[in-house]
């Protein structure tokens, strides 16, 4: 007959097994403790040190210039760029220790989680100074177009300047995601299909409605070498001295005042010219 199993053994065994899992587990539960609270001094430490640093050479005054943006400052928004950095950086240190946490717990999926999120920090990190730097970049453009669309007289300046601005920022975030590992296929071609609608509606509407403009700064190009201020001259029956000549407007100076005309009408009408 076979012989039956000892009761006594096989729970004294199964007891052993339980305190010594139990006892692994707790001494690992209290390494992982001991990392995370170890890791939350040094987290601490380094996120103050760091925003104690930076708050004394200046990086804050970045922060305020981006403030100050005029597509920015409408939202009111209050930051510090050495807060944001220390908190970066405490949230990276407290993620890479939680793996050795976790690795001590013997929790692959969450030591997995947390060894992801620490690979992916640094790729935020790239992305969010590209977009600080097509910020800057996307102002700056902005800005340019707002000056030459004043020099030229030409109306809607600042329509123009914000729509490069947003056009400019659009694609660098799209960059930024691209380089944070994010597929940005879809938003890719949604933006391309509305900016070509909004450029081809753009440029029937403000080419009609900017027509005169244009046709005075062309004339500017052809009239520029033959005319010069001082000069007398005749234009539809008014004659007087050439007072001033911009990008789209002559001003003809008279014994009754001055009259100021259009620039294509020196294409368009007969002028005489007296020496």
């Amino acid at each position: 007959m076979n012989k039956l199993p000892n009761l006594k053994e096989i729970l004294i065994d199964t007891f052993s097994k339980l305190i010594d899992q139990f006892s692994t587990f707790t001494s690992n539960f209290i390494s992982a403790i001991v990392i995370l609270l170890i890791g939350w001094i040094i987290a601490k430490t380094a996120s103050i040190v760091i925003k104690n640093v930076l708050s004394r050479i200046g990086v804050d005054k970045i922060g305020d210039k981006i403030k100050d943006i005029e597509a920015i400052k409408k939202f009111n928004l209050d930051f510090k760029l050495s807060n944001i950095v220390a908190w970066i950086v405490y949230v990276f240190i407290m993620l890479f220790l939680s793996v050795s946490a976790a690795d001590k717990l013997g929790v692959p999926a969450i030591s997995n989680m947390f060894l992801m999120l620490v690979n992916f920090i640094p790729k935020v990190i790239v992305a969010g100074v590209m977009t600080l730097i097509g910020l800057f970049l996307s102002d700056v453009a902005r800005n340019f177009v707002v000056a030459l669309c004043k020099s030229f007289n030409i109306a809607s300046g600042k329509l123009i300047g914000m729509g490069i601005f947003f056009f400019l920022l659009f694609i660098t975030v799209i960059l930024a995601l691209g380089q944070a590992g994010i597929n940005t296929a879809l938003l890719e071609s949604s933006f391309n299909i509305i900016v070509g609608g909004m450029v081809l509606a753009f440029s029937i509407g403000y080419g009609l409605a900017s027509k005169d403009i244009l046709l005075n700064i062309l004339s500017s190009f052809y009239s520029k070498n033959k005319y010069v201020e001082g000069q007398i001259i005749e234009i539809l029956d008014v004659k007087g001295k050439i007072l001033k000549i911009d990008n789209t407007s002559i001003v003809i100076e008279t014994a009754g005042g001055q009259t100021i005309f259009p620039l294509k009408v020196l294409q368009s009408e007969k002028v005489t010219l007296f020496n």
